[in-house]
């Protein structure tokens, strides 16, 4: 397995594809050269459902599909088994679901893909949403731990659960990399290259600053996808992080 680190730029972008219907979402992905991975999400997998992500794959795009799995366990084997034929590469799973569910899924993906012909994917557990600012956090959730505290939990369930890595806050990267080396992957949303504006995002940073802090790769939407040349937004992060 190639070391994160040594890296193109271009495979460590992940451009969110949240858009409303699939023409548009592709649209968007073939007016960017160069681009290597893209996140289907909720949006855009309810309105054009799996043969999105057939067309993407069929196209030589990466996909991470971002459903952010919730289940019992025997719906989170189903719903990584079907993710997994599909031929996604990074799929998401709630932490919260806890380890039986967590290891349900992960041995679903495992079965999809194989009778599929396709490598394992990587799953990846959401930990805290990066919408969650600590105080709004702690009083809606009543959850007493901080943010960061509840975040290493999580994290620390997921790895002994078998899960290849993490959604994070680039805020919660340093400290997840020190306790979970690669090849665990940690891929940061709430990223905002120098001069964006945040939008729905509370933790946010630059994509130089989170790489440095140990992600392994960046979900990066707006700032590229609402630019005015989504091409030239895709290309100038690249820059930075070369």
């Amino acid at each position: 397995m190639t070391p994160m680190s040594a890296l193109d730029p271009a495979e460590r972008i992940i451009l969110a594809l949240d858009r409303p219907d699939g023409t548009a979402a592709l649209a968007l992905a073939a007016a960017i050269p160069g681009l290597r991975w893209v996140k289907v999400g909720l949006e855009l997998f309810t309105a054009a459902g799996p043969a999105v992500v057939s067309e993407l794959r069929q196209r030589g795009l990466r996909v991470f599909l971002d459903l952010k799995f919730h289940d019992i366990p025997a719906t989170m084997a189903g719903a990584g088994r079907s993710a997994g034929r599909l031929g996604a590469e990074l799929i998401t799973v709630h932490a919260v679901a806890g380890a039986e569910a967590l290891a349900a899924a992960q041995a679903g993906a495992i079965e999809g893909a194989a009778g599929a012909g396709l490598p394992p994917p990587t799953l990846l557990a959401v930990t805290v949403l990066t919408s969650w600012p600590a105080a709004r956090f702690a009083a809606e959730l009543a959850i007493a731990e901080p943010v960061p505290t509840y975040v290493n939990r999580l994290a620390a369930l997921a790895a002994s659960a078998g899960i290849g890595g993490c959604v994070c806050s680039p805020l919660e990267v340093a400290a997840l990399r020190w306790a979970h080396p690669e090849p665990f992957s940690l891929v940061t949303p709430g990223i905002r290259p120098a001069g964006s504006a945040a939008g729905d995002q509370a933790r946010v940073m630059t994509p130089a600053e989170a790489i440095a802090a140990g992600a392994s790769q960046l979900v990066i939407g707006r700032p590229i996808s609402a630019a005015a040349d989504p091409a030239v937004a895709f290309a100038a992060c690249c820059h930075e992080l070369a």
